[in-house]
């Protein structure tokens, strides 16, 4: 069974840094060409996609609003990708999901978890 689990968030202050976690229980990780993304939505706010790192590792993009402030590793062998969130802003606060979207496209995410809360206050 596909199963994607985040863990991390919380409750951090302007500037804080927090990272996020996610891990597959089920059998995402032993596909390949698996592309692992993580999205956010604000409250009022359409999901966007803040980052993604193909199988390998070798080809991430980020959003423009979180560029040099985040980074997106994933570790094959233990089923899970991270998101290490620095400099965190007001702005930045939202649910945070992890999607997996298969066939290396990063184009139609199939998977994803039941998020994780950030809050950033001010």
């Amino acid at each position: 069974q596909v199963q994607l689990v985040e863990s991390g968030g919380g409750l951090v202050q302007a500037g804080g840094s927090l990272t996020l976690s996610c891990e597959d229980s089920g059998r995402i990780f032993r596909t390949y060409d698996m592309t692992m993304g993580w999205f956010r939505q604000a409250p009022g706010k359409e999901r966007e996609l803040v980052a993604a790192i193909n199988w390998s590792g070798d080809k991430i993009k980020y959003a423009d609003s979180v560029k040099g402030r985040f980074t997106i590793v994933r570790d094959n062998a233990k089923k899970a990708v991270y998101l290490q969130m620095n400099n965190l802003k007001p702005e930045d606060m939202a649910i945070y999901y992890c999607a997996a979207s298969p066939g290396g496209s990063a184009s139609q995410w199939n998977y994803w978890g039941q998020g994780t809360q950030v809050t950033v206050s001010s």
